[in-house]
Formats: structure tokens, C-alpha cells, sequence
């Protein structure tokens, strides 16, 4: 081989060689962007690449320092902790990714100013939610129902197969769900979920950045926030940091051997949630519910892990500041690491300290419930910054009590007795209350179809203390005959093209079902105007022969709720409501829309409840 051919040779080797290098893409940077004038000055950037941590990152901007650059044993990631200056404006920065000190690859990344009209308002004891499965609510677009590349596509023959419902169905129908007298929807997850089936449901997240096509995108679900809150309607972002899908793309190449629990290893939790609270509970307990996984398909995040703490906390700020939402209902909240649950609630309400969080602890004992509320003193020293929660003992209890036989070991006394286990909670006028939500069945089917039964549960949660939910469709009388999620998630009636029935407009409802709507709609919007039902003080009287009784009331309004399952008229002394009514006579009555004077008698029909007004 003659010299040039040997150069040539060298040449094409050394080009071969460094291609890899030249040729190295960033395939994601996340956050995709940030804002200027957060209260913390620091932001760490994941960049994912092939190869791109065996490159130097430099930063050359006035106002921003990299402060450290984290490697980590995968070499498909970079970890740039970055530090901005106080009077930092909007501007887009470039990185560069150096190799022997020359530059491979560059890359810009913005930073925003914040929206001026971003308050971060949270929902609060003077909103009522409309839980939403957007995947069953209504179908908008149906142009979205099929997304080339993803791995499930339409089925609605199959309860657990997509439906089509989208963000388009939603926005369609902001002022339905206005008009019933609702001033906040909490939507089941909305992020990508490119699960090969049952990704539905929205609780195997794929991407923490983006909305599921099959839903719409990004800037749709901004508009939806846009769009409802202009119309009094505030949105709840439903959100996971448990787990996410097995499909996620860090997850099939995690950046550490610790980002999943059980060395990615699936392992199934325990759900012994009381071992957060338990004081003679063993490590291997502790440890087998909160690193165990829900189920195959569900990898469990190590949020001990330093790099997956910070990121989670920065993907809900991002939210927060994208969208502007005005809630999170965060899932199975006790599940990952409590400390780390500590820290994220308290960097949420730092940044908006008018926000709300209402976490998921599906417990029927209010001791476990209220050791997570905010301003809890616990024996253990555990200190949470969680604002709200479900209230599940109400919930079961109230429910289970509409069907018990009335007598002293069940019926209203359990009603009663549970209220009054009030006292464990530091605020339970925060807590979010409901008769049912999208993983048990409809109230209506728990109450095995009893109308007067739902009429009473319908009183109950829009007038007790809390901040109360119903689930979409409760309205019309939706129920699950059969067992199973997809059953309860069913299609709303009138949310596709050629429904014999729509909900939305009452074409095909039964007499029952137009008036079971018709009361939800009196109800939530006498509610709307109600402040005293909102904060008024609480007082509520033992049952006696199956009528229970309670009031709100402030220095303003005085409001009687009583409830009678009996199957006949009850005569009721007013005597021993004298503390509360005083020599107040006048009454209206909300449901009926009919005024009388207060006799020392009062008259509670059959299977019924009141709401009286007194002055």
C-alpha cells in the first residue's frame, strides 16, 4: 500500500472512529424549559443521549453557573445542577457538549418569564369536583382516537380498552359541567400512557412531560386550564410519583441501579400502610409496602434516590407553571418514600402557598388518614406539609350506614361516631369528601339503586364539612351492574356520535334520572352561594329513631340538615335544638322551595332529607 493510500486509510478509520462522537444526539433535555423568578434559584437538567456523559458540558452565560455536572454509572445521561442569578431575565441559553475541548453538539434552552396571571389559587371548601375519566367522558376528536406509533389503539367494545374520550370532549362540555353548579374538575391522569393495553386508565405514565396524544397535547390541555378557569371553573390535576409505566423510556434505561425499586426487579407491595405509623413495626414491613410495585406493569420509583427526588419535584413545579392547574390530587400517597413526600408537598406549597393537595391514603381508619394532614403532631416525629385528604372513613361509613338496619351497633350512630373522630385531624373542613370516585362502584350500585337512599347521600356530602366530589355521571344515575373498573368507568351517555341517550342535553333519561339531575343541579348551586357551608362552624345531635341531625352555622346563617331513613313521617321535638336555633321561627326549606314558621314540631317525611334555613 503506497503513503497516500495509507493516509486515506488512517483518514476513513479516524472519520469511523469519531462518528459516534459527532454524530451524538440529545434526544431529551427535562425539564423541557424553566421560568425566571422562582423562589429557588436552582434547576437540575436530565440530558439523555446515547453516549452524551462521556461529554463536557459548558455553559457560558452571564447569569447562569453550572454548578456541578453528575455522572452517573449509565452513559446515556447528564445531570447538570445549575445555578441562576437573582436578577436573571428571560432568555435562552446554549449548552455545550465538549469532546478533548472541542464542541460535538450544542443545544438551546429557554427560559421564560412567569404568567403574570399565574396566582395558583388551590380549590377550597367553596368548590364542589366533577371527577373525570377523560378516556370515557366524551369524544371530541376523533381524529386523536388513533395515533400512528402507539401500541393501543381504539376499542369500545372493551371495558378495558380506549374509548376515545379526549380533551376536546371535555372543553366541549365545560359549561354542562358549570351549569350543574361545579366549580372544579379533577381529571384522572392525562399524561402519555403507551402501555401495549389497558392504558386507559392513565396511572402507567410513559412520559412525565407530555399529555397522551390520544387525549390531545400539551397546549390543549393548557387551553382546557385556560378555558375553565375563565369560567369559574378551576382544574385538579391528577398526578403519580409511586410509580410509573414499565414502558417509560427511563425505565427500560434507567440512569441508575437505584431508580427502581427491587433492582427493577418486580416485587409486589405488601399495602401494610400502617407500618408508617406503627410503632412496633419492622423494618422489613416498612420496606416491603413502600419499595414493593402495584403490579408488573407499574415499575416503583426510588424517590431516595437523589437525581429521581429532584426530578419529580421540578416535573410538578413545570406543571404547575405550563398549565397553571389549581390542584393535584396526588395517588396512593403513602406508597413512595414518606420523607421524600415530606419534601415535595413542602417545595409545592413554598412556591404557592394558595395552592392545594389533596393526597389518596385509602384508609377507613381516620388515626392512619389524618397522620398525613399538615400540622399533624405525630408520636413518631414524622412532620407533613400535605395540605388535604380523602376522606375514605366518611365515605364508607356513610355509605354502609344508608343501608344498616337502625339500632345502637350500626345505621346513624356510625354516621355520628365518625364525624366526631374529627378531633385527630389538624383541619378537617380541608378534607375532599365523596360518595364514590373511579375505583369503587357508582354510589348509586352501592346503594342497590335506592333513590330516596341517593337523594340522602346527595344532602349529605353537599352540606357536611369538607370539600366535597362527585364522580362524572352521578348526576344522571350512572351505575355498574357488573363488577370491574371499565364497568364503573363507563361512557357517559351523549359523549360520543349516536348515543341513543345524552346526558348532556336529557334526551332518553328516565323521570328518575332528570330528577336526580335536577338535584344536583339545586343543590350545588344553592352551595355555590352558601358561605356558611363552606366554613360555617359544624354541631351535629345523636340519632335518635332513626333521624340524625346536624348544623352549619355562622354569626350569619343558621342551616338544619336532618336526614330520616324510617318508612314513615317522624314528628321531631324542637326542643333539644334550642342552642342552636335560639328563637329563631322562620325556615326555608331548600329542596322543596317552601317557606313555614318553626313550631315546636317538626315534620320529617319518609326516607328523606331537609335542608331548612332558619332565621
Amino acid at each position: 500500500m503506497n503513503r497516500f493510500k495509507q493516509l486515506a486509510a488512517i483518514l476513513i478509520f479516524g472519520l469511523s472512529f469519531c462518528t459516534p462522537l459527532f454524530a451524538q444526539e440529545i434526544e431529551r433535555i427535562e425539564p423541557p424549559n424553566w421560568w425566571v423568578g422562582l423562589n429557588n434559584p436552582t434547576l437540575q437538567l436530565m440530558l439523555y443521549g446515547k453516549d452524551i456523559g462521556v461529554l463536557t458540558p459548558v455553559i457560558n452565560h452571564p447569569k447562569v453557573q453550572l454548578k456541578k455536572v453528575n455522572r452517573v454509572e449509565n452513559p446515556n445521561y447528564l445531570f447538570l445542577d445549575i445555578l441562576l442569578a437573582e436578577d436573571m431575565t428571560a432568555t435562552s441559553i446554549t449548552i455545550d457538549l465538549l469532546k478533548d475541548k472541542k464542541s460535538v453538539k450544542s443545544v438551546d434552552y429557554a427560559f421564560l418569564n412567569r404568567d403574570d396571571g399565574l396566582k395558583a389559587n388551590g380549590f377550597d371548601s367553596s368548590d364542589v369536583m366533577y371527577l373525570i375519566t377523560p378516556d370515557r367522558f366524551a369524544n371530541g376528536d376523533p381524529s386523536n382516537d388513533e395515533i400512528a406509533g402507539m401500541k393501543e389503539g381504539l376499542n369500545r367494545s372493551f371495558d378495558g380498552g380506549r374509548h376515545g374520550g379526549d380533551i376536546k370532549g371535555i372543553l366541549d362540555n365545560i359549561d354542562y359541567i358549570k351549569e350543574l353548579g361545579f366549580t372544579a374538575i379533577w381529571l384522572n391522569p392525562i399524561l402519555e400512557n403507551d402501555m401495549h393495553t389497558y392504558s386507559y386508565h392513565g396511572y402507567a405514565a410513559t412520559d412525565f412531560y407530555k399529555v397522551d396524544a390520544r387525549y390531545g397535547t400539551n397546549e390543549e390541555y393548557k387551553q382546557l386550564c385556560k378555558v375553565a378557569q375563565s369560567k369559574g371553573v378551576k382544574i385538579i390535576m391528577d398526578m403519580i410519583l409511586n410509580h410509573s409505566g414499565s414502558e417509560h423510556w427511563f425505565v427500560k434505561d434507567p440512569p441508575t441501579a437505584k431508580w427502581i425499586n427491587n433492582n427493577n426487579t418486580f416485587k409486589p407491595t405488601s399495602h401494610k400502610r400502617t407500618t408508617h405509623q406503627d410503632p412496633y413495626a419492622s423494618e422489613y414491613d416498612k420496606k416491603s409496602f413502600v419499595d414493593g410495585w402495584f403490579v408488573k406493569t407499574m415499575p416503583d420509583l426510588n424517590q431516595r434516590e437523589e437525581l429521581m427526588a429532584t426530578y419529580l419535584i421540578q416535573n410538578t413545579l413545570w406543571w404547575i407553571e405550563y398549565a397553571g392547574i389549581n390542584g393535584i390530587r396526588m395517588d396512593t400517597y403513602p406508597y413512595p418514600d414518606k420523607n421524600f413526600m415530606s419534601d415535595w408537598t413542602a417545595a409545592v406549597m413554598d412556591q404557592y402557598p394558595n395552592f392545594n393537595i389533596v393526597g389518596e391514603e385509602w384508609s377507613l381508619n381516620p388515626a392512619v388518614v389524618s397522620f398525613w394532614q399538615r400540622g399533624k403532631v405525630n408520636s413518631n416525629g414524622y412532620v407533613s406539609s400535605l395540605p388535604s385528604l380523602m376522606d375514605f372513613p366518611i365515605q364508607d361509613t356513610f355509605n354502609r350506614s344508608l343501608l344498616a338496619p337502625e339500632n345502637w351497633n350500626s345505621g346513624w350512630i356510625n354516621v355520628y361516631e365518625m364525624l366526631g373522630n374529627d378531633h385527630l385531624y389538624p383541619d378537617p373542613f380541608n378534607l375532599v369528601i365523596f360518595p364514590d370516585n373511579h375505583d369503587m362502584d357508582r354510589f348509586f350500585t352501592q346503594i342497590n339503586y335506592d333513590f330516596d337512599l341517593f337523594k340522602m347521600g346527595m344532602v349529605y356530602f353537599s352540606t357536611l364539612r369538607g370539600i366535597p366530589q362527585f364522580y362524572y355521571g352521578t348526576e344522571i344515575l350512572m351505575k355498574n351492574e357488573k363488577e370491574g373498573h371499565g364497568q364503573i368507568r363507563s361512557d357517559f351517555p351523549g359523549g360520543w356520535k349516536g348515543d341513543a341517550i345524552n346526558g348532556f342535553t336529557g334526551k332518553g333519561l328516565t323521570p328518575q334520572e332528570q330528577e336526580a339531575k335536577a338535584l344536583t343541579t339545586k343543590l350545588l348551586n344553592w352551595r355555590k352561594e352558601k358561605s356558611v357551608i363552606h366554613s360555617g362552624k359544624l354541631m351535629q345531635f345523636a340519632p335518635e329513631d332513626g333521624v340524625y341531625s346536624f348544623f352549619r352555622y355562622d354569626d350569619e346563617d343558621t342551616v338544619m340538615v336532618i336526614f330520616n331513613k324510617n318508612d314513615k313521617e317522624v314528628k321531631l321535638s324542637t326542643s333539644k335544638y334550642i342552642e342552636i336555633i335560639g328563637d329563631k321561627k322562620a325556615v326555608f326549606d331548600v329542596i322543596n322551595d317552601k317557606r313555614f314558621s318553626l313550631e315546636s314540631t317538626l315534620r320529617i317525611p319518609a326516607k328523606s332529607a331537609l335542608i331548612l334555613e332558619i332565621n
